[in-house]
């Protein structure tokens, strides 16, 4: 009996640490982009924009740590301003998209009905449009940049986010608690924000922060197609764009920013499991 209790305590422990691990891990990543995003807003080894063409196509360790691109410019340095490029546009979009998306998902909760099915079928409208093609479409009348990325990944994200709260909202209504604050005539802006939004706020940001990687991807293929960052401010994307021409000649140039988005999103990935976990009423109690 004592090896079967023994294995069933270390099988316990084994899945609560690698439960650990994963936010460990992912707040690490994050941590350490975030650290390199704002190191570059006062700090870069050379100017990104700084072009030195008797320089170019320099590879790693023979000018600067890792090399020069086409026109010169240090890859290190670009990767740390599109570092902060990045992960500012898509921590600005999810916000904007996540608490419009948050709003309309708990008011569609309590109000029901026609408004419902209205967000609903907007939704459905939405999700029939992918960020491309919307950003191609902002892209059109405001011109490429920061602006039309943001907007394209933040009205992508309210369906998102609407869908995921409307739906943890409504098993939120269900519950005793906020049926006993209904019959204690509490009004129904009341309930949603004394009862049911502090019940759910885990899961949105559970949700945000696995959205995130995601942005960073969507961010990503909008400045590879030329409707992100508009130049010289450097983009992972336009970085990866940038280096097709010059796989054979220098594959560090598509190699680097392609690592760099990989890590970030894996960091958002495991940061996003990890917080889950955590939060999870269910997880603790195992």
């Amino acid at each position: 009996m004592a090896p079967v209790v023994s294995r069933a305590i270390a099988s316990r422990i084994v899945y609560k640490l690698s439960r650990r691990i994963n936010l460990v891990c992912g707040a690490v990543i994050i941590g350490l982009l975030v650290a390199v995003a704002l190191l570059s807003l006062v700090w870069t080894p050379l100017p990104p924009a700084k072009m030195q063409i008797i320089h170019k196509l320099q590879p790693p360790l023979a000018f600067g740590l890792l090399g020069t691109d086409q026109f010169g410019r240090d890859v290190l340095s670009m990767l740390m301003a599109g570092c902060w490029n990045s992960l500012s546009i898509a921590i600005t979009a999810v916000a904007v998209g996540g608490t419009l998306g948050s709003i309309a998902g708990i008011s569609a909760a309590a109000i029901r009905g026609l408004f419902e099915a209205l967000l609903m079928r907007i939704c459905d409208v939405i999700f029939a449009l992918p960020p491309i093609l919307s950003a191609m479409v902002l892209g059109a009348f405001l011109g490429p940049g920061r602006f039309t990325a943001i907007t394209a990944i933040a009205v992508f994200m309210i369906p998102v986010f609407a869908r995921v709260t409307l739906a943890t909202s409504l098993q939120a209504w269900s519950r005793d608690y906020v049926m006993a604050a209904r019959a204690l005539g509490n009004t129904r802006l009341s309930i949603s924000l004394r009862h049911v939004l502090p019940n759910i706020i885990s899961q949105i940001i559970v949700h945000g922060t696995i959205q995130l990687g995601l942005a960073i991807l969507t961010e990503a293929g909008l400045s590879f197609l030329g409707l992100g960052m508009a130049p010289p401010a450097p983009s992972w994307g336009r970085m990866l764009a940038d280096a097709q021409t010059y796989l054979a000649l220098a594959p560090w140039l598509a190699i680097l920013p392609g690592l760099a988005i990989a890590l970030a999103v894996f960091g958002f990935n495991m940061l996003g499991d990890g917080l889950r976990d955590l939060l999870d009423p269910r997880e603790v109690r195992r």
